[in-house]
């Protein structure tokens, strides 16, 4: 169910000290004044440069003065997120995202043990639409966790059950600057294009949507969850590197969970659906010694080692 954005940040009890990812718009300005009122002394603006617009430096000037009247340390972490052929432009600029905070972060990891970031409802409802947009799985489906471990630090996202509106009605109240970032409104994009046009048809037609559509993405993740419990404890069986035989004793969707948790797990590979159906149906087809197996998967290769499945990056 949405809440007001009060009522979000009361539940909000990180531990402290606490850093707030702090991009100088809307959502992530009401995160850090809210969390600078509520933990003074006790509170980091966390800035990434990303580099990828012209005015990415007046976004940096923005957030310095505004830390500077608020007496609030602000750390700033320059990056290339340019995206690589092939590569999502979004997914890159996420990825440099999080790797800079994880760094400015453990810099000061005597001074940080939580890191807040300002994703809200209509951000989650987005992401959940683009997965389905994209065919995604239960992952994909469970949209954004509200907390979760990286780097030896607990990330938060406490506005996941306020809408982006609630947020910038609160912001108008305090009076405080923020900056509006023009990609946001680039329908190049798939989530803009979500933002822009499915979301207010989904408002007009299904006005409870963001609780609702909430609600399947947190049945998603439960089970998501379960899955994962079933591929440790299959995946403890069969062995790592896996064992052919063990693996093929499992049943079709046990052998197709297994192999995405090893995969992901050992070698950090997410394969696709149809490399996946060609190495189970390679797995059933190992029935021999002298049977050979060498399919693409990710970026490397899944191969037959004498009685064991395994993975190589060449």
């Amino acid at each position: 169910m949405t809440r007001s954005f009060e009522q979000a940040m009361a539940l909000f009890e990180p531990t402290l000290p606490l850093a707030v990812a702090y991009s100088g718009g809307a959502d992530s300005t009401a995160l850090l004044l809210a969390c600078a009122r509520k933990w003074p002394g006790r509170v980091t603006a966390v800035h990434v440069h990303h580099g990828l617009q012209a005015a990415a430096d007046d976004f940096e000037r923005h957030c310095r003065n505004f830390c500077a009247d608020l007496q609030i340390p602000l750390l700033v972490q320059k990056v290339d997120a340019r995206h690589a052929p092939g590569q999502s432009p979004e997914a890159a600029a996420r990825h440099a995202r999080y790797q800079a905070i994880d760094a400015l972060a453990l810099q000061r990891q005597a001074a940080v043990q939580t890191i807040a970031m300002a994703q809200h409802a209509d951000d989650q409802i987005e992401t959940l639409l683009l997965a389905l947009s994209r065919g995604a799985g239960l992952p994909g489906l469970s949209a954004m966790a509200e907390r979760w471990q990286r780097a030896g630090l607990t990330y938060c996202r406490p506005l996941l059950q306020v809408s982006g509106v609630t947020i910038r009605d609160w912001l108008e109240a305090q009076g405080a600057r923020f900056i509006e970032d023009p990609s946001n409104v680039d329908e190049r994009f798939t989530r803009n294009r979500i933002r822009a046009r499915l979301m207010p048809a989904l408002q007009a037609c299904f006005p409870q949507f963001r609780d609702t559509l909430a609600r399947s993405s947190r049945h998603a993740a439960q089970a998501q969850a379960l899955l994962q419990e079933v591929a440790t404890e299959d995946l403890a069986r069969v062995g790592v590197p896996p064992d052919i035989k063990a693996l093929q004793a499992l049943s079709q969707p046990r052998l197709v969970n297994v192999l995405r948790h090893w995969l992901m797990n050992t070698y950090r590979v997410t394969p696709t659906s149809a490399q996946l159906e060609a190495l189970m149906a390679q797995i059933a087809a190992c029935r021999t010694r002298g049977h050979q197996l060498h399919l693409k998967v990710g970026q490397g290769f899944c191969v037959r080692r004498g009685k064991v499945l395994d993975w190589y990056n060449p």
